[in-house]
């Protein structure tokens, strides 16, 4: 792993300091609370959650991917048992599998039919399945979004999310966005119109609601948020015959929480996906100046209040989120899939948020952009914002880009996603990233955002120091010990200038006796046994002891030199 550094005194790392070097003290960062907090994982609940919320998230994201049963409520139809076979990048995020809808179209006038527009693709008996009806001549399908950090996105104002509002396009940039008014379900006050900003047509207010909403449509139970069952193309005889479990089917546990309480928990307590490095990519500027900000605003700050009015957790009071969208209905011309849902028209669509976008197999609403590079994919979404529609000036800004511009976007919209210090972009936090943070603390130029370092540079002050480190290792998924016990872990004694040629996370020096893998003073036939186990590639393991991937002659060579007792 390592080449060395100068030797440096082995220190605690809150005192080291490299006078006119790379390394700076971190005791600064430290006195003022410690190091910057690495973002949360995704798929991680938000910081600064009590113990109570923390349990209700995690007994929430237990049910999640529970299957529901027949004689718990599920069915007559549906289309999944568990919420998580839909939501699976990660649980509760986006995913990839179709849902589709129907209606009746005659000269421009759509028809709802019989049973409602989602066609359920499944059903708990024979008979009860749902058919698409002869007389629909309209379908469409759509993906599943995603609920990561929308317990925030509730939390934003309704005031807030207003202020972008443009009907009329009274600026003549093309973008004429509004809000979708919707009423809201679940709360003490039912029947109130807020601000919609959920769903691809904003069509909810609130996560109850959306909870509420997919447990009947996607899994057929009825709850506390909507109580009547959905009839089979909207045959109630076929409902009287194929369900006999009493409505609402949802019951509280003992704890006095319902199914949808619980799955409201856990969506209401998901982080935002990271963004790493946090800010100040060219590529943003290249994103704003294309116009794509227009209709995907960057940030909001919450309020104190719930969409239906109630005091929000402290965890999500005055909370930045980025979201990137503005969540009001535009025209989308071609893209639009002309199914209207409440005041939404056939072209209309909520602005999709992007945070998180460098995650997704499947973009836009109906997944149709699904193969390539994420490079690949984001540039066929972005072509496909025309050549009509409020997107199509950003759309056609694009087109004339640059390829530098063009690369530097896709290399900004790649960080909606990434995690604080992955460097190889595995959503795990390991030794490599740490062999990458060290590379990066030898550069002696100013660290940028824009630079394979910047996301490492988790301060964003241009160089990777101390500071960093005490980030990277709150962040670390890793074994650190202490292997010396001289206070000093072994990945901070590396970083100090310690050498670790075969990157197994500990100083060299501590490896007193080569080859004794088990550990009993002794270099003898017990650990040639478990050598020629281990024989062949086997990167990381304690047998390569040359750190060349492989456990071969070179290794046992190293073996027979230190065979007998260990010094």
């Amino acid at each position: 792993m390592r080449v060395e550094k100068k030797s440096i005194t082995k220190i605690g790392v809150a005192a080291a300091t490299l006078i006119g070097g790379a390394l700076a003290s971190s005791a600064s960062a430290l006195s003022l609370g410690g190091p910057p907090a690495p973002q949360p994982p995704v798929g991680a609940p938000i910081d600064g959650l009590t113990r109570t919320q923390l349990d209700r998230f995690s007994a929430g994201k237990t049910l999640y991917g529970m299957p529901l049963l027949i004689e718990d409520g599920l069915g007559p139809v549906l289309n999944k048992s568990n919420c998580r076979s839909c939501h699976s990048n990660p649980d509760g995020g986006p995913g990839n599998i179709l849902v589709n809808h129907f209606g009746a179209v005659d000269k421009g006038e759509f028809t709802v039919l019989p049973g409602g527009t989602l066609l359920q693709l499944v059903a708990i008996s024979s008979g009860c399945e749902e058919v698409l009806p002869p007389e629909a001549n309209f379908t469409t399908n759509r993906i599943t979004p995603g609920m990561l950090g929308y317990g925030l996105v509730e939390a934003i104002a309704d005031a807030d999310i207003l202020a972008n509002e443009d009907p009329d396009d009274a600026d003549s940039d093309g973008v004429s966005g509004r809000a979708h008014w919707v009423t809201t379900f679940g709360t003490d006050d039912p029947g109130e119109l807020r601000v919609g900003r959920f769903g691809w047509k904003s069509i909810v207010a609130n996560v109850v609601t959306f909870s509420g909403d997919a447990a009947l449509n996607e899994m057929g139970l009825t709850n506390q948020i909507f109580g009547e069952e959905t009839a089979p193309n909207g045959d109630l005889d076929r409902l009287a015959l194929c369900d006999d479990i009493a409505d609402p089917e949802d019951h509280p546990d003992r704890a006095g929480f319902t199914f949808i309480d619980r799955v409201t928990h856990f969506q209401r307590y998901l982080a935002p996906p990271p963004q790493a490095p946090r800010s100040g990519m060219y590529g943003e500027e290249v994103f704003n100046d294309l116009g794509c900000n227009a209709c995907h605003t960057s940030s909001f700050t919450t309020g104190t209040l719930t969409t239906d009015g109630l005091p929000l957790e402290s965890a999500l009071q005055n909370k930045v989120v980025n979201p990137y969208s503005d969540f009001l209905l535009h025209d989308m011309g071609l893209l639009g899939d002309g199914l209207p849902q409440g005041d939404a028209s056939g072209n209309e669509f909520r602005t999709t948020p992007l945070m998180g976008v460098a995650r997704r197999l499947s973009m836009l609403h109906d997944g149709r952009v699904s193969s390539g590079s994420i490079e690949d994919r984001l540039h066929q979404a972005i072509s496909l914002h025309g050549p009509f529609g409020e997107g199509a000036t950003a759309a056609a800004a694009y087109s004339d880009a640059t390829k530098d511009d063009q690369y530097a976007l896709f290399q900004f919209l790649r960080s909606l996603g990434r995690t604080d210090f992955d460097q190889d972009d595995d959503d795990a936090i390991t030794l490599q990233d740490f062999e990458a943070l060290l590379g990066c603390s030898e550069i002696d130029v100013v660290i940028t955002p824009d630079d394979p370092c910047g996301i490492s540079d988790i301060n964003q002050d241009g160089l990777i120091d101390l500071t960093d480190l005490d980030s990277f290792l709150l962040a670390y998924e890793g074994v650190n010990g202490d292997c010396d016990g001289n206070g000093v872990t072994d990945l901070e004694e590396i970083f100090l200038g310690a050498t670790d040629e075969d990157g197994n996370g500990i100083p060299d020096e501590c490896v007193a006796c080569p080859g004794d893998f088990n550990d009993n003073g002794v270099v003898d036939g017990g650990d040639l046994g478990l050598m020629l186990v281990a024989w062949g590639t086997c990167t990381g393991c304690p047998e390569d002891l040359n750190g060349d991937g492989n456990v071969n002659g070179a290794d046992l060579g190293l073996m027979l030199v230190a065979w007998g007792e260990c010094p």
